[in-house]
């Protein structure tokens, strides 16, 4: 029954900073987080924890901050509560180099660290941002997001991890550290009310049942309002509607053994995410024509936060899960085992093509998840210099999903009007119809089937992986003040894909190069010329010359309306649909206590991230297996190529850090290189995503954060992130070669300053003033857009750069001011208000292209101002 009391460029332009830190450093005054490159959080109070005294589990071993020489930022439990952090997601405010992007759904959450991470749209890529709650991965974000349960701390790790998490930390780490059951009596009420009907309810309780066992029973409901108006679908969006129940038992018969088994369930059920039209073209206007009568909302009103939809989106996301860790110390070793299984079901629709237009009938995605994981570790002493960890990790997932894509009633008329206007009036569906039939020997063979309601895809998709790793890391005193650290982890991974996708379209199917429709192409041309003032003559030559000349064919412009071309399914006789990765990891660390308060190290690791599957309707063959294909007779109408699967990405870090604590005073200082080789881009393309590997993504950077304590009731906190970035190698991305380019969405400047006044009455209570501005400098939302790039008639490219210069034109900058004032009284009773985004900063989490809307733009906009007062009681 034991307890734990628990309370971080090169380049010139950084310069300054790196001097003005390494000086902080080294003065009693100024002392730096010692947390090698794990800081303290801004709003730990140092009468519950000195500083970087703060117990985590960052190497797996429990350490104090101080003595951990990893890039980690550690929230506390308190830091949590005062700014009213939720769930993941809201932990940006207090992480500068944390940045976490929602999108489409719910589920659909992008985690990067240092300016790495990559889209989650797609449930067959990996993550590069590793997620574990109590020791277990979670390996998708549906199984991610829900809210924070009774939550002891959350660490976060910055740069590659693998060498203790294996392949899914070639980024970073956030660890989820949720509060054992305690052997005595206590718990704690919480019930908050804020704008938009929010409310929030939580609660803990936990005791012992005898004098070896202890439980503990968290839950929470949240629900709230969208703060985004649907006028079509008279409904509001973004909302919040979830809820969470955590039960766990602990057995702690003596000071030997430990057995933990929690159990936990929560379900969402909300309607999400809002877009907004940020720039209209031809075809918003044929949504807007009388013909259909849609509604946008207008474009110079981005931020009035209403949007236009047929229906409710729908987000049911259910998981559950269990697991036993079992921590046995047998004298010259410590053995610890941790079981779980998890399974999450999602269920999601929505009104794709973001109009009150009925242009998409459903695109619903049923997925499933299943995973098994096993860890075994055991650490030691093996002389009284060396202290080693050995462990082995299994993971073992099965994935499955259904889905449909069909088109609704007025998408016909739509296609129709766009037709029109591609062709001067020239073309109608209903003569494509008869035009196409015609050449292909059965005039009536098309009538009324180009279209039409209830076409589209029906996509199974299905994938199994299973991956083993064998790690181990030693410590070794190599003097009174002197560690190093020599680590190394081997994973094997293993996968096995197959897609089943029929598209009924047949529009989508038609191949505007086949020679029976030279007729067509024939008569277009000449009439084009004839309009263009060649004579007859003319006109006639130069329609022959050119009729089969995919470069100059006149129906290229319709490509874009075929939206569900035949699919090449997989396995088939050409491509197997496996992947087989093998990686050594490994870590090199030197670690030097300077004196009793300063700590510096200098590091050397190395990430893997194994292979991502492109599963989705987006999945292509690469240009590679033209050949092999043609030859097997597997060749499709209108096949493109792509990638089935992005090969995996090795990251590398080199870092210097150092770290100091005094009682109070704490700040850390990290300079770092770090590179991914192979990095899996996953790109929106309107309609689609396109996952390719880059050659090299780098970034150096530099990572600040402090806290100071300069009387009494106020502590201060900075964090401060400088990143410069850039692809050293990526020529062939979806919006051309990028190579020089810096990566979007990573500001070069992201900061938090923070502020807390804790101000003890007479009477034992307390009153709390917090206050903290969050800053990011501007940056691309979207490295491009690719619906934007000029194309000839044969859809080959001309020019990229209309892509970028469409990006260019809506930046991102974050601006945020948060505040919290609490009155806590002695008995445990806690009475707060609150207010997040109090500036109402409003900017684009992501830009994208506008849905079967060529060349028009949408966006996901970023949560407005929220507030709210909050009472809790605490026993």
């Amino acid at each position: 029954m034991r307890s734990v009391a628990w309370g971080r460029g090169l380049c010139l332009r950084s310069l300054f900073l790196c001097s003005a830190g390494a000086t902080a450093l080294l003065s009693p005054v100024g002392a730096l987080a010692q947390d090698g490159e794990a800081a303290v959080s801004a709003d730990t109070t140092f009468a519950e924890s000195d500083g970087n005294e703060i117990v985590v589990t960052a190497t797996k071993r429990e350490k104090t901050l101080q003595d951990v020489p990893v890039a980690v930022t550690v929230t506390t439990a308190q830091t949590l509560e005062r700014a009213q952090l939720r769930d993941i997601a809201d932990l940006v405010s207090v992480v500068p180099s944390l940045r976490v992007v929602q999108l489409q759904g719910s589920a659909a959450t992008n985690f990067f660290i240092r300016g790495f991470g990559n889209g989650s749209n797609n449930v067959g890529i990996e993550p590069s941002v590793g997620v574990f709650v109590d020791g277990v991965f979670r390996s998708r974000t549906a199984s991610q997001i829900s809210d924070f349960p009774d939550i002891q701390r959350v660490e976060v790790l910055r740069g590659p991890q693998s060498t203790l998490f294996g392949k899914n930390a070639s980024a970073g780490v956030i660890s989820i550290v949720t509060r054992e059951p305690q052997f005595t009596f206590g718990g704690s009420l919480e019930a908050s009310y804020g704008n938009y009907d929010a409310k929030v309810l939580k609660g803990y309780v936990t005791g012992p049942v005898s004098d070896s066992i202890a439980v503990s029973l968290a839950a929470g409901l949240n629900k709230r309002d969208g703060y985004i108006k649907d006028l079509g679908s008279d409904t509001r969006t973004n909302e919040r509607n979830r809820w969470f129940v955590r039960g766990q038992a602990l057995y702690e018969p003596d000071d030997n053994l430990k057995v933990r088994l929690i159990a936990d369930y929560d379900k969402i059920d909300e309607n999400c995410c809002g877009v907004v039209n940020i720039q209209s073209s031809s075809a918003t206007a044929a949504i807007l024509s009388p013909y259909i009568g849609g509604m946008v909302n207008d474009p110079a009103d981005r931020f009035d936060d209403i949007v236009y939809s047929n229906r409710p989106s729908i987000n049911k996301i259910e998981n559950y899960g269990f697991s036993a860790q079992i921590d046995y110390d047998a004298g010259p070793v410590q053995l610890t085992s941790i079981t779980a299984l998890r399974h999450t079901n999602a269920l999601s629709d929505q009104d794709s093509d973001f109009t009150s237009a009925r242009l998409l009938a459903t695109n619903l995605e049923d997925k499933n998840l299943k995973s098994f994981s096993q860890e075994f570790r055991v650490t030691g002493d093996l002389t009284d210099a060396i202290h080693a960890l050995f462990g082995v990790y299994y993971l073992n997932e099965k994935f499955r999903q259904h889905g449909e894509l069909y088109l609704d009633d007025q998408f016909r008329t739509y296609a129709n009007l766009l037709i029109q206007g591609a062709s001067g009036g020239a073309l109608t569906v209903g003569y494509l119809e008869g035009a196409f039939g015609t050449l292909d020997g059965d005039a009536t063979q098309y009538l009324g089937t180009f279209f039409t309601p209830g076409t589209g895809q029906d996509i199974d998709l299905t994938l199994d992986s299973e991956a083993f790793s064998v790690f181990g890391q030693f410590d070794i005193d190599l003097a009174d003040r002197l560690t190093l650290t020599l680590g190394g982890n081997y994973t094997k991974d293993k996968k096995k894909f197959t897609t089943d996708i029929t598209s009924s379209d047949t529009f989508s199917a038609i191949d505007f190069n086949a020679a029976q429709y030279a007729p067509l192409r024939y008569g277009l041309l000449y009439q084009g010329a004839l309009n263009n003032g060649l004579d007859a003559a003319t006109a006639a030559a130069y329609a022959t010359a050119n009729m089969n000349n995919p470069l100059a064919n006149p129906l290229g412009s319709l490509r874009s309306l075929q939206l569900f071309p035949p699919f090449l399914n997989v396995p088939n006789a050409v491509e197997d649909g496996k992947t087989n990765d093998g990686n050594f990891s490994y870590t090199l660390r030197l670690a030097y206590d300077a004196t009793d308060n300063v700590n510096l190290y200098a590091s050397y690791a190395t990430g893997f991230k194994a292979s991502s599957i492109n599963l989705s309707r987006d999945s292509r063959p690469p240009l590679t297996l033209a050949a092999d294909l043609a030859s097997a007779g597997l060749l499709v109408p209108n096949l493109t190529y792509g990638s089935r699967y992005a090969n995996p990405e090795k990251s590398r870090v080199v870092e210097f850090g150092a770290k100091g604590n005094w009682r109070n005073y704490a700040a850390n200082l990290a300079v770092f290189y770090q590179a991914i080789k192979g990095f899996q881009s996953n790109i929106f393309l309107g309609t689609g995503f396109a996952l390719a590997n880059a050659g090299k993504q780098s970034t150096y950077g530099v990572e600040f954060e402090g806290t100071a304590r300069p009387i009494p009731p106020l502590t201060l906190g900075v964090s401060i992130t400088w990143l410069d970035p850039k692809y050293d190698s990526f020529v062939a991305s979806a919006v051309g070669d990028e190579t020089g380019r810096r990566p979007p969405e990573i500001p070069e400047w992201s900061t938090t300053f923070s502020a807390q006044w804790d101000q003890e009455l007479g009477n034992g209570d307390h009153v709390i003033l917090r206050g903290a501005y969050h800053y990011e400098s501007t940056a691309w939302s979207v490295e491009g857009l690719p619906g934007f790039i000029k194309r000839d008639a044969a859809g080959n490219v001309v020019d990229y750069q209309p892509a970028i210069d469409a990006a260019s034109k809506f930046k991102r900058q974050v601006d945020e001011v948060d505040a919290s004032l609490t009155y806590a009284m002695e008995n445990g009773l806690e009475l707060s208000v609150w207010g997040r985004n109090l500036l109402d900063d409003r900017y684009f989490n992501r830009i994208f292209d506008s849905v079967a809307q060529p060349l028009a733009i949408s966006a996901y906009p970023n949560q407005p101002r929220t507030y709210g007062v909050s009472a809790r009681y605490k026993w």
